[in-house]
């Protein structure tokens, strides 16, 4: 009978980045929904230009971009399970909030395509994140050689090329 080790194994740093990262979200679209903490909270709007609610009075808010933070918070801390899971949130999203930047560039603050709604502070805020995310995955990620949990440099590294079920790290030990 298998015995499952899932959550007894500790977290990696990109698995806690992931977790942080989810929780940030996961914070920001509850305090969307907040007055006070929601400037012009009267103003919010389900989506679009029209919304002139701002969190924090500086970041333009509707209830489809509180939401949005909402589910990219819940998938963070979903997605933190495991290492794979936590680097594609990461990386994936990283992706999203850089065409999220793009995106507010280019629609400007009025349009009616601009449905998030995005002004200068989202679109600069979308660019950190987007870049940000992406960093931590890849700095946060192990460079391991394919097929193996061998670390390149290893000196071990041949005997693993030659015999991919080996672990080098279990012989270095002795």
């Amino acid at each position: 009978m298998a015995v499952s080790t899932r959550g007894t194994e500790a977290r990696t740093g990109l698995q806690k980045a992931t977790l942080a990262t989810g929780t940030v979200f996961l914070l920001v679209g509850i305090l969307g929904f907040i007055p006070g903490i929601t400037v012009n909270f009267d103003s919010l709007a389900f989506a679009g230009p029209g919304s002139k609610a701002e969190l924090f009075g500086i970041f333009q808010v509707s209830v489809l971009h509180n939401a949005i933070h909402l589910l990219f918070g819940i998938a963070g801390l979903v997605m933190a399970r495991t290492h794979r899971q936590g680097r594609n949130f990461l990386i994936y999203g990283g992706v999203a909030y850089l065409f999220l930047w793009l995106y507010g560039l280019l629609m400007g603050d009025d349009l009616p395509a601009n449905f998030l709604p995005e002004n200068n502070a989202d679109n600069w805020l979308h660019l950190a994140l987007g870049l940000a995310m992406i960093a931590l995955a890849v700095l946060l990620s192990p460079k391991t050689v394919p097929g193996t949990k061998t670390f390149p440099g290893s000196r071990d590294r041949d005997r693993a090329a030659r015999d991919p079920g080996t672990d080098a790290d279990e012989h270095n030990k002795t």
